[in-house]
């Protein structure tokens, strides 16, 4: 897998949720802080206000997508001067996996696509903590055709669902998430030159040492190695790599081999054994060593915890 389709596939947990709303002013909704969330809201019709907690109230248009990777709390609305409602829930996180719904009203109608997907706040990967806390994308005529294909997609499975609509939905909404970080990978290094991961990304050198690292982990590299992928000679790919990233190549690796073992541990019924040659050790003991030291607690006791129930046979305790 390559560096964003892996940081999806690690931080994601349980089921999106989407619903396609159709307001009629005057409106205004709440959406609370949502810690070990994010959420999304795309303009379908109108043009509606984003109201955040700090700064100016911010006019929306047609195709602009708002991101909030971090689970802050906004409220939206017709107008900046129209009072906002505190909701009973958040409806982006409590909905079904899809739903449609209306507000009643005399004025004119906002259609707005909104989700919202759960996060694992112990398994957030740098990439996720570099972003700010609201991602504005406006559509722009031609910029980014795959987001706007996946948005027009949603809406339209939401809208009229048929059959295999619950499959649909839930891989266009990470289809979405990915476009969203990929579109704001494509413009963030234009406002950032020194460091973070939207700049490693855009480095032909960093990014092809990453994609190594994330595409065979187990592999046993070493930082002359890596340089080799980057092009670059082992100091100047180390310097690289620490300014960007914010880590040496072999603690990102470290992290990162763990971080794979995780989610192996709740979401395979492989053996110790097995998971810890998967992501590089040579020892069962070892791997053992290097999680606890990671998730304070051994890698046993952590599959119990997260996925209550027998252990299969082959799965036994680490030290």
């Amino acid at each position: 897998m390559d560096v964003l389709s892996d940081v999806i596939a690690i931080v994601r947990t349980g089921r999106p949720r989407s619903a396609l709303i159709e307001w009629h002013a005057p409106w205004g909704q709440r959406f609370p802080s949502a810690p070990g969330s994010a959420g999304f809201q795309v303009v379908v019709q109108g043009s509606p206000w984003l109201i955040p907690p700090d700064g100016d109230p911010i006019p929306l248009s047609v195709g602009d997508v708002v991101f909030f990777p971090h689970g802050h709390g906004y409220a939206m609305a017709d107008s900046p001067a129209t009072p906002v409602v505190e909701p009973d829930c958040d409806p982006q996180l409590e909905a079904g996996l899809f739903a449609s719904a209306s507000s009643e009203g005399p004025g004119a109608a906002t259609i707005l696509l909104c989700g919202g997907y759960r996060l694992d706040p112990n398994r957030a990967h740098p990439l996720l903590r570099d972003l700010p806390d609201m991602v504005h994308l406006p559509a722009r005529l031609g910029h980014h055709p795959e987001l706007r294909a996946a948005v027009d997609l949603l809406g339209s499975e939401i809208c009229n669902p048929r059959l295999g609509a619950d499959t649909v939905v839930s891989s266009l909404l990470d289809t979405l998430l990915l476009f969203i970080l990929r579109a704001w990978l494509d413009t963030e290094p234009e406002h950032c030159q020194t460091g973070g991961w939207a700049v490693a990304l855009a480095d032909p050198a960093i990014s092809a040492a990453l994609n190594a690292i994330h595409r065979d982990p187990a592999h046993p590299w070493t930082v002359q190695e890596l340089g080799g992928k980057a092009g670059l000679s082992r100091a100047a790919f180390s310097r690289r790599f620490t300014t960007l990233i914010g880590q040496p190549p072999l603690t990102y690796l470290t992290w990162w081999r763990l971080a794979r073992a995780a989610r192996l541990l709740r979401e395979s019924e492989d053996s110790l054994s097995e998971i810890s040659s998967r992501v590089g050790y040579t020892s069962e003991f070892a791997f053992a060593n290097a999680f606890k030291r990671e998730y304070g607690t051994p890698p046993g006791r952590y599959r119990r915890q997260v996925c209550p129930q027998p252990q299969h046979a082959g799965v036994a305790e680490a030290p």
